[in-house]
């Protein structure tokens, strides 16, 4: 499946044994997966040495506190972006947990489903904020390609491209190299480097999102934006895009700024409405170093980035809900980016029925999600326990996801394609994986294979 990240390497033949993840993140999705967060981990975490964060999403980084609860002591290591940002995602996921518990309870009380009460309350004991405070202790930062001695093993990490910070861990045996992708960056974007080229990989564990489909071209994503911004605001209507918090927010505020100052749309006012997504921001402008060359022009120039007069941050509850007395043509861009908690619902529960508006979904949308429900065209929606109907349009822009589509999948892997022994194509809904895994085969005669959750194999260095 897509989210879930959690890959374990061991090494107990090489002489100094060791134990080391590749992130520890959270599933995602329908509530039965969800509700996998709490089984057991298939390890013992005490024998846990390291963990290797390849980047701050939640669904790579989520489970961390659970794994210091079960007795992990060793330490954990990323880049420095990855770093902060993992504390506000962290600090945010549980902000929302509780909320969503206290909805809950209100509605145990309503309807005294004890059933369901007792699987509320399963979500509560997750993780704290002492838990939180724990794990940033543990964790250490270092830049690119720094290396990191593990047993007989290097590690470094490289630069992946998908969101700042983002980093690929590659793990060195004399001259073997298995390398753990992460998230693979969807190169060239407007504010990251691009996604570091490798040549020599012998093992490759990857991702495949996007491994079955392409996005539009980058051209074609900027002409789509302008035209909806332009048509939902000559209809005189609100866009409302559930924004990821980190890369993609900043990635559209950089090109909706870009158009303004170029006079390409109206200016019209952009509420940048997720606390999350304000602190990541505000991260974005500390590691200018991690931009691309284009963004540090920018920068240089003097413009500085998300910085014009039509922008505005909302923090407080209160900024939130003064959103719906503004200028009744807006772009609101709201948590979560799946729909699935966060200020967006309560954005799409008063925008979806009207049709003079638009709903923008720029990327991902897990199975079971409500993002993924109306993506599939379902008509009536319930959110926050009311039925919607959605009669404002709908649109899909993929072209501004932060992953690799599957042209971009393949022409990595093809990189490496004269040294790599075996390609075990991960993090991908089945059809997405069994697809790129089949094309890899068919096209660079590779032994790749999709493996399954809990599978174990053995590696000849």
């Amino acid at each position: 499946m897509v989210t879930g990240a959690n890959f374990l390497l061991t090494d107990d033949k090489m002489g100094v044994s060791f134990k080391a993840l590749v992130d520890c993140g959270m599933f995602q999705g329908t509530r039965t997966e969800e509700k996998m967060n709490w089984n057991k981990f298939p390890y013992d975490p005490t024998e846990i040495d390291f963990v290797f964060v390849t980047h701050s999403h939640m669904d790579h980084i989520g489970r961390l506190p659970l794994l210091l609860k079960n007795g992990f002591r060793g330490k954990i290591y990323s880049t420095p972006p990855t770093k902060e940002i993992a504390e506000i995602s962290l600090l945010d996921a549980l902000g929302l947990l509780e909320k969503e518990q206290r909805f809950h309870h209100d509605k145990k009380d309503e309807t005294k489903d004890k059933n369901k009460a007792k699987d509320e309350d399963r979500l509560e004991n997750i993780y704290t904020k002492e838990d939180i405070a724990k794990v940033m202790a543990c964790w250490e930062t270092v830049d690119y390609h720094q290396p990191i001695k593990v047993g007989e093993f290097e590690v470094v990490l490289r630069d992946s491209g998908h969101i700042l910070g983002s980093a690929m861990v590659e793990f060195t045996y004399q001259s073997k190299k298995i390398l753990f992708t992460g998230d693979l960056g969807n190169s060239p974007a407007p504010l990251l480097k691009d996604t570091e080229k490798v040549t020599d990989a012998t093992y490759l564990i990857m991702e495949s999102v996007y491994g079955d489909r392409n996005h539009e071209d980058r051209a074609d994503r900027r002409n789509i934006l302008e035209d909806v911004i332009e048509e939902t605001m000559r209809q005189n209507g609100v866009l409302v895009i559930p924004a990821f918090s980190i890369e993609r927010t900043q990635e559209l505020l950089f090109e909706i700024e870009n158009m303004m100052e170029n006079s390409r749309i109206p200016l019209v006012p952009v509420f940048l409405d997720s606390p999350m997504a304000i602190k990541v921001t505000e991260v974005y402008k500390k590691y200018e170093n991690y931009l691309s060359k284009d963004a540090n022009a920018i920068i240089r120039a003097g413009d500085g980035i998300f910085k014009f007069p039509q922008f505005h941050e909302t923090l407080s509850t209160e900024d939130s809900k003064a959103i719906d007395q503004s200028n009744a043509r807006k772009i609101i861009m709201a948590g979560s980016g799946m729909s699935n908690g966060g200020r967006i619902i309560h954005h799409e529960l008063k925008y979806l029925p009207d049709p003079k508006c638009t709903l923008l979904l720029a990327g991902y949308q897990s199975v079971g999600s409500l993002g993924r429900i109306i993506q599939d065209g379902t008509r009536v929606v319930k959110i926050l326990g009311q039925d919607v109907v959605v009669n404002a349009k709908v649109l899909s822009l993929s072209g501004y996801s932060a992953h690799k589509d599957a042209s971009g999948l393949f022409n990595f892997v093809q990189d490496t394609a004269d040294t790599v022994k075996k390609v075990f194509v991960a993090m991908g809904e089945p059809r997405s994986s069994l697809f790129l895994v089949q094309r890899l085969r068919d096209y660079l005669g590779l032994d790749a294979v999709a493996p399954a959750l809990g599978e174990t194999v053995e590696l000849e260095l």
